[in-house]
């Protein structure tokens, strides 16, 4: 199983089987949420897609698995984010980007891919080096502030990977991920990588035929 972690492109996004593809809840204030029509959605988070990109850059990280997108993180700084308003454990700290969508198809749950989608989202902030945290609202339980849908990652799932409780809340704890440790851990893991490389990669040794060759040669 090929499972790679992508940059979003709107190609990649018209191929996420979600219903986030078509949700504004980030993308629009409460009262423009309603005035979109429903046929418009998709359109319309789309525009905002091409916007984020055009006026900051890569907003967004894409999981593929054997060539299919399973899952999508979408981020941005808080002023591309409408919504962050209504939220009572704002606002976003001045010094972050703000992640909002997280999706994993239902089918690859618990496999790795919610983690891969974060850390790809980090390592992509880490080398533009243009903030120094991601923020997120968790989502607490079945009452949550954020009208009973998951239209924020669970709390439990940030707190899994990497993120921590920056502004308690009972309902949408504003966490928060330093990419300092971040940094610090991309840099072990590939020097990890590396040893792990150096290990396994077959060593070359001359043939007799070849050593014989290079000494007639002396």
């Amino acid at each position: 199983m090929a499972r790679r972690i992508l940059p979003l492109t709107l190609d990649l996004f018209a191929e996420v089987p979600a219903p986030c593809r078509a949700c504004l809840f980030w993308e629009r204030d409460p009262v423009g949420h309603r005035r979109v029509a429903s046929s418009q959605t998709i359109a319309a988070k789309e525009a905002w897609i091409s916007e984020v990109l055009r006026e900051w850059g890569s907003c967004g990280r894409v999981a593929v698995v054997d060539g299919k997108p399973v899952g999508f993180v979408l981020y941005a700084p808080p002023v591309f984010v409408p919504r962050v308003a209504s939220f009572p454990s704002g606002p976003v700290s001045a010094d972050a980007v703000l992640m909002t969508t997280v999706w994993i198809d239902p089918r690859h749950v618990g496999g790795g891919i919610g983690r891969m989608l974060v850390q790809g989202m980090a390592r992509d902030l880490v080398q533009r080096g243009e903030c120094r945290a991601i923020e997120a609202f968790g989502d607490v339980g079945p009452m949550s502030g954020i009208h009973g849908r998951r239209c924020a990652a669970p709390a439990d799932f940030l707190g899994r990977v990497g993120f921590k409780t920056h502004r308690e809340h009972p309902t949408v704890p504003r966490m928060r991920m330093d990419l300092k440790q971040t940094i610090t851990w991309i840099d072990d893991f590939e020097s990890a990588w590396e040893r792990i490389r150096e290990v396994v990669r077959p060593r070359t040794h001359p043939s007799p035929a070849s050593t014989e060759l290079h000494r007639d040669g002396e």
